[in-house]
């Protein structure tokens, strides 16, 4: 594997600390709580659009995205189909309820709404859910590190946790908005120049269109699955139901987005910013998918590894697995050229045998990778060795590292690190405001302006150690950004039925909500892991339907039978 040249690591260096000084040098000296938590309310609409995309587009997305779509096609867009219609209704909604109490917290409002134990219990699991999250998004780009570096895992958490904790605790909101900005520059040129280099490097007869015709024959262009298969985790049913409640609750409820729009000048700013997001946002994974399909058909030219984690390769040519694992090379080679002359006959004359004949081709492939993770999996347990034998994590990287060239490879490791430093500075963010404003102020006398900063700040560094310490001993899911999404599911439909109970439903008090939403999250969590063991069919966006359905179900019993005591006493 090429490693990085002085011109890459000036690149990476410059473009990183660039962002970390500039932040930390614009957004010096906040002497009070809203100019450290809300920015000081002078957020413009493209400032926000801008910085609410970069909160969800983390390391995970330019990592994981591009092996979801090598791996399983277009699809995983439907994922992203309900976040336009969770825009307007926030915008309709959240934003304008937010601005006129005028509070720092999503969670301020559900103590003036129900009672203290409610905004405490969701303040409560928002805080375990993202600050599970904010260890992922530290740990997916020290996992492209470490496979450059040759560097362990734990020193490459610690030296990315510190970078993001250094301007978030300086300068707050602010400093993260201001960094965010310059992190998206950076990610939009960095995916272009790397789109148009995978379409220049395939060969020279083989067009744009081309590419697309080759990466239909093998099923990677299927976008919309209009089935109701619940063994099918992203179908167009999916992303509309489940995909607008996890987006509702991300994008309402969640403080390290809420924080985003509550930074701006007012309503229209804020409302201008999440409508901007959701007019690009799918657009923009739309591409990021495009890449990854790319580089699959670059792998159809070009061979590809049997497995890309070159840890996990490594691990089985030196067992007593070797052999076997080599035969499985032999055979992926044999499919690899068949390919290539299915491939010329599909572009002299597209039929539908030629087609069918490279989908089954391509099967036979996927069926040779499974055998050699199985390899790589025994190994690992015969070793008591963690090795990652998935390895959609790495087909980008192995990409970028193999077949860019020099100075761009450090471009492009900015960019995956951009990325992770925006997600990660705004999760820190809104951790150590939530922790503040909702916990510790709420259950403290009064202090001053710069006791409350000092203490965010405090708050902040201490979820940023937090983060790098899960970070420190997280294992590889799947698939990174399905992880990152089922855990948000777990949390946000309950999270979610809460504020709709708060918003819709005026007669539930505090009693039976807080109530219900222990109940629910016993019940998300029991469901969830049913699915992983006893397989009951319920794909995880699912769980946000479910959870929100449920606690508002609860709830609205509950508040009756309360109210029917209350009537019988009388």
């Amino acid at each position: 594997m090429q490693t990085l040249s002085l011109i890459d690591w000036v690149v990476l260096s410059a473009t990183l600390l660039a962002i970390v000084v500039y932040g930390t040098w614009q957004t010096r000296g906040s002497k009070n709580v809203q100019d450290y938590l809300k920015g000081g309310n002078t957020s413009k609409w493209w400032t926000i659009g801008l910085s609410v995309m970069a909160t969800q587009a983390s390391a995970i997305t330019f990592l994981s995205t591009p092996g979801q779509a090598f791996n399983d096609g277009m699809g995983f867009v439907q994922f992203y189909f309900g976040l336009p219609i969770a825009m307007v209704v926030i915008c309709m909604v959240f934003i304008p309820l937010y601005h006129r109490l005028n509070v720092y917290t999503a969670y301020e409002f559900l103590e003036k709404r129900f009672d203290l134990k409610t905004r405490t219990l969701t303040a409560i699991l928002f805080l375990i859910q993202r600050g599970l999250a904010a260890g992922i998004t530290i740990f997916a780009p020290a996992i492209i590190l470490s496979v450059v570096l040759g560097w362990d895992l734990l020193t490459l958490n610690i030296i990315i946790g510190v970078l993001v904790i250094v301007y978030t605790v300086s300068g707050g909101t602010r400093a993260v908005n201001v960094t965010q900005k310059h992190q998206m520059v950076v990610i939009f040129i960095g995916m272009l120049v790397a789109f148009f280099l995978i379409v220049d490097k395939l060969p020279e007869d083989i067009t744009f269109s081309k590419a697309l015709s080759i990466a239909g024959a093998n099923g990677k262009m299927d976008i919309l699955d209009f089935s109701f298969d619940l063994n099918n985790r992203y179908t167009f049913w999916s992303g509309i139901i489940g995909g607008t409640f996890l987006m509702l609750s991300y994008f309402g409820t969640d403080q390290s987005q809420v924080q985003r729009y509550l930074s701006g000048k007012s309503v229209k700013e804020m409302q201008l910013g999440l409508i901007f997001n959701g007019i690009l946002k799918v657009p923009m994974q739309f591409f990021i998918l495009l890449v990854g399909v790319m580089v699959f058909v670059f792998y159809q030219f070009n061979k590809a590894p049997i497995n890309f984690n070159p840890t996990a390769t490594q691990l089985v040519l030196n067992s007593k697995y070797a052999e076997e694992f080599k035969s499985l090379q032999q055979e992926q080679q044999y499919h690899f050229e068949e390919k290539q002359v299915l491939i010329k006959s599909l572009l002299n004359s597209e039929n539908e045998t030629t087609s069918e004949a490279i989908s089954k081709s391509n099967k036979a492939s996927d069926s040779i990778r499974n055998k050699a993770r199985n390899l790589i999996d025994k190994v690992s347990q015969n070793q008591s060795i963690k090795v990652e034998s998935n390895d959609k994590d790495y087909v980008f990287i192995h990409f970028i590292l193999n077949n860019l060239p020099r100075g761009l490879i450090g471009l492009l490791l900015a960019v995956i690190l951009s990325a992770a430093m925006s997600s990660t500075s705004s999760e820190l963010n809104a951790l150590g405001s939530t922790t503040t404003i909702d916990l510790y102020k709420r259950n403290t006398p009064e202090k001053t302006e710069e006791h409350m900063v000092k203490a965010s700040k405090w708050f902040t560094f201490a979820w940023g150690i937090i983060a790098i310490g899960v970070a420190c001993i997280a294992n590889l899911a799947e698939n990174l950004i399905q992880l990152v999404n089922i855990i948000g599911s777990i949390f946000y439909g309950n999270v979610l039925g809460i504020f709709l109970l708060a918003f819709f439903f005026k007669f539930v008090k505090g009693q039976a909500v807080f109530i219900a939403a222990l109940i629910t999250q016993v019940i998300v969590i029991a469901l969830y892991f049913l699915d992983v063991y006893n397989h009951i069919n319920l794909p995880f966006l699912w769980l946000n339907f479910v959870g929100c359905a449920i606690v508002i179900a609860i709830a609205c019993s509950l508040q009756l039978i309360i109210k029917n005591d209350d009537t019988i006493r009388n």
